[in-house]
């Protein structure tokens, strides 16, 4: 029975006929006969052409093993008869002259010939083609061999597919089955195969209600294949051939039965596989290909061979257990399963293995992340406490400087207070006092209170302590206002004029509001210290607010001397001051509070004289664009 009929792809198992032979067969493997003094020379013969993937996948096999065998050094022919499509006698006779001319000066040591057409073509065309060469037929039975009177030199690699084995395969999935259905088609492989099968399959069939489908056109047999009882077993041949006299490769036209079959589909061939058959006893081609491999070897060294044959096994496609509810404990022992999908561990293990090492190394390095991360919390927990211990005495300092202003400041409310009281005790002791102009008086002294209370406000708040940062949403325009009335007592003191300009719309900014008012006023009071020198009449202290580049921006400028360009760079650093009595903490103060809000601080001098701070906080919500 010809290899070739079946197709499909190779299949790797450990079945295992050819390790025998490769133990045999190693010693020798990597040489040539004595009488040669060149590579060998092996012509492989396929009876088909090369979209037959029976024989293919047995030939390349077959030359993967004598390539590794040789490490490379043979000459390997391979010729594809077609003698499915052209099987003439006058073709058959053409072929066999343009091989013998082919191959005059290059005769081969070794032929293989793969199925029953490629053996009977090399037995009647050896003389001319291969006359001292040995023959190795391989993909049919004995009883084929018989059948077709091969020389008793040729030395044959036997298979043989046993319908019967499948079909009791089928039975043990499908105890309940009460219809058998056999399907082939109509060339004359197709009608030996159903010959043989009805011979193998004469006393199992009894046991069911049998039918043969063939001489169907392939419409027909799928029509047919989708309309059999749910309690059914199909069993597919090979179908080369339709009614219609269509040719087919095999696996493809069962692919198309068994897509729309409404009972499962076995078949012999392994190439079945991955085209909707259930699966079947079968022999698998690559490991017929090692065989047949092991043999020419053992030709090639001058080793005496004999006939052997080729190993079956039952294969499955697990998919299609899955498809039909077919329980895989009824399987033969020892079937192959194609397609199985393996559990986590059996078929992940390197990668779960990889997995759980990531994991643990992953949690290590968290675990060291979060250990990072609570240092780091904890080291911006203290630098944020001494941040608001500088920020504390930066306010405690400001409002000692501002101590005579505010002073000054303070007193104006607090005379006119008691100026206010003396002139109402005054017209009080009138027989018709001024209840009028007394009430005016009265009206005079709360508003004097509340300016005294406003000063004193603020001077408590810049001399409030707090633990913890207060974060608000506030206007840069209020918190410029407000650090404006802490300071006009002194810039008036200093004869240091104050101008404003701010936008129409407010500037929303996210920190703690009373860090950004010190901020002004450590700008401010630096300002108005770098114009003593300068004449009364040009001192001006200027505070601006506005949006630049998407940032809420206040400048703070001033007409006195300008910072030394070389100094530019330093004045931010801590302890660097160009007063006599500074402590150089005031601009680094600022900086640190501003860079805290995620803002930016810098100074340049000014074209006309004097300097200019900007101060660029980001804006809250997107706050508004316009300058």
């Amino acid at each position: 029975m010809a290899l070739g009929k079946g197709e499909g792809r190779l299949l790797r198992t450990g079945v295992l006929l050819a390790s025998l032979f490769l133990a045999a067969s190693v010693a020798a493997s990597q040489t040539t006969p004595p009488s040669l003094d060149r590579s060998p020379r092996v012509l492989i013969l396929y009876p088909y052409d090369e979209r037959i993937a029976a024989t293919t996948a047995a030939g390349e096999a077959l030359r993967g093993r004598l390539l590794e065998a040789t490490s490379g050094k043979i000459d390997l022919f391979s010729e594809f008869l077609d003698l499915s499509r052209f099987p003439e006698a006058e073709h058959v006779q053409r072929l066999g002259r343009y091989m013998a001319e082919k191959y005059a000066i290059r005769r081969p040591d070794v032929v293989v010939a793969l199925g029953k057409e490629s053996a009977s073509f090399i037995s009647t065309n050896r003389a001319s083609i291969a006359p001292d060469a040995k023959i190795v037929a391989a993909g049919f039975g004995n009883s084929t061999s018989e059948n077709i009177d091969l020389p008793d030199d040729v030395i044959g690699a036997f298979t043989t597919f046993d319908i019967l084995k499948t079909a009791e395969m089928a039975r043990g999935l499908q105890p309940g089955a009460r219809h058998l259905y056999i399907i082939g088609g109509s060339s004359e492989f197709d009608q030996g195969w159903l010959a043989t099968a009805r011979a193998d399959l004469d006393e199992f069939s009894k046991s069911y209600e049998t039918t043969y489908l063939e001489n169907l056109t392939i419409e027909q047999f799928i029509e047919r294949a989708a309309e059999v009882p749910a309690d059914s077993i199909i069993l597919a041949l090979t179908l080369f051939k339709d009614h219609a006299g269509r040719n087919f490769i095999p696996r493809e036209a069962i692919g198309k039965i068994a897509a729309t079959a409404s009972a499962p589909v076995y078949g012999p061939y392994q190439t079945y596989i991955n085209y909707g058959v259930v699966g079947g006893n079968t022999v698998t081609f690559e490991t017929l290909g090692q065989t047949v491999g092991n043999l020419v070897l053992d030709a090639i060294a001058g080793r005496p061979i004999k006939d052997i044959q080729a190993p079956q096994t039952y294969i499955v496609d697990a998919r299609q257990l899955k498809r039909w509810g077919l329980a895989e404990k009824d399987l033969p022992a020892g079937t192959i399963q194609m397609y199985r999908e393996k559990g986590l561990w059996e078929g992940h293990w390197l990668a779960v293995t990889g997995a759980f090492g990531v994991v643990l190394v992953q949690a290590g390095i968290i675990a060291t992340l979060l250990l990072e991360r609570r240092r780091r919390q904890d080291a911006e927990s203290r630098s944020r406490l001494h941040l608001l211990e500088a920020v504390h005495l930066n306010q405690s300092a400001t409002a000692g400087a501002l101590s005579s202003s505010v002073a000054h400041e303070l007193n104006q409310p607090l005379s006119a207070i008691r100026n206010n009281a003396e002139a109402a005790s005054v017209l009080l002791q009138n027989d018709s006092p001024d209840l009028q102009l007394i009430h005016q008086i009265l009206l005079d002294i709360q508003a004097d209170d509340q300016r005294a209370g406003d000063i004193i406000g603020r001077m408590r708040g810049l001399l409030k302590k707090r633990s913890e940062i207060d974060w608000q949403e506030f206007d840069l325009n209020d918190v410029t206002s407000n650090a404006i009335s802490i300071i006009h007592g002194e810039a008036e003191r200093r004869g240091i004029t104050l101008k404003t300009k701010r936008p129409t719309t407010e500037l929303p900014v996210r920190a703690d509001k009373v860090h950004v008012q010190q901020v002004v006023l450590n700008l401010a009071t630096n300002a108005m210290d770098a114009m003593t020198e300068t004449g009364s009449d040009s001192r001006i202290l200027t505070l601006a607010t506005g949006v630049v580049k998407e940032k809420a921006e206040l400048c703070v400028a001033d007409t006195g001397n300008g910072i030394p360009q070389e100094r530019l760079s330093s004045i931010f650093e801590p302890f660097y001051t160009t007063k006599q009595a500074g402590t150089g903490l005031g601009l680094s103060i600022a900086r640190a509070i501003v860079e805290t809000y995620g803002g930016t601080i810098s100074a340049t001098n000014r074209p006309e004289g004097g300097a200019i701070f900007r101060v660029a906080l980001p804006l809250a919500r997107g706050g508004e664009r316009h300058s």
